[in-house]
Formats: structure tokens, C-alpha cells, sequence
């Protein structure tokens, strides 16, 4: 399990073995932008690994590939990935995405009334 530090919000979520980072977000409850639900086809999961990047596991050819041919060339920066393709080989890597929201607190409902 990898602990992954998640900028401007502050979070921590543990990414599992295999598991990507969206993957991971998403069966916690986090909220993390996206439209294509992890096809590597909207982008709009593209985060920035701003430290730690040896704790990541390179790119593959489909990653560089979608955001090659998807991802305005203006966005498209060393340290850009996408956390639908996005895996981890340790701890220590900090990604800056904003949107990311966490799990809904399970003591209030969804008004946000304290139940």
C-alpha cells in the first residue's frame, strides 16, 4: 500500500498494489474529477506529481500516448499524468489535483445535517 499526499486539499489515500490512483479514490469514497470513468479519454483526471515521482511506476506507451493525442499541448508538462493510468511503486509522492473532494462524513447525511 502506497500513502500519496493530494494537493491543494491536504489528503492522504492509500493506493493499493496494481491499483491506480483514480481506482483507489473512487472505492474510498474520495471524489475525483473525471468523465470517462478510467478510459484514458477525457483528461480531465490529469494531476501533477510534484514530488516523489520515484515512488511512481513510469508511463506506459497508452498513458503518453492518450495524453499526447487528447491533452491540449498547453496542459501537457513533465510531471503531468493521469490518475486513471497513475500507480505507485511506495510511498512519499505528492500529486496536485484540484476537485478532489473526500468521502461524504458518514455522521451526517446528505444535507450535511449531523445525524
Amino acid at each position: 500500500m502506497a500513502e500519496v499526499l493530494i494537493q491543494p486539499a491536504g489528503l492522504t489515500i492509500d493506493v493499493g498494489p496494481g491499483e491506480t490512483l483514480a481506482e483507489s479514490a473512487w472505492r474510498q469514497g474520495y471524489r475525483w474529477p473525471t468523465t470517462c470513468w478510467g478510459q484514458a479519454e477525457c483528461m480531465i483526471c490529469a494531476a501533477l506529481v510534484v514530488a516523489g515521482e520515484t515512488a511512481t511506476v513510469p508511463a506506459d506507451a497508452a498513458e503518453e500516448d492518450a495524453m499526447r493525442l487528447r491533452m491540449p499541448s498547453h496542459l501537457r508538462r513533465p510531471e503531468s499524468r493521469l490518475a486513471c493510468r497513475l500507480r505507485f511503486s511506495g510511498d512519499g509522492a505528492v500529486v496536485e489535483k484540484k476537485g478532489v473532494r473526500p468521502p461524504p462524513d458518514p455522521q451526517t447525511d446528505h444535507k450535511g445535517v449531523t445525524t
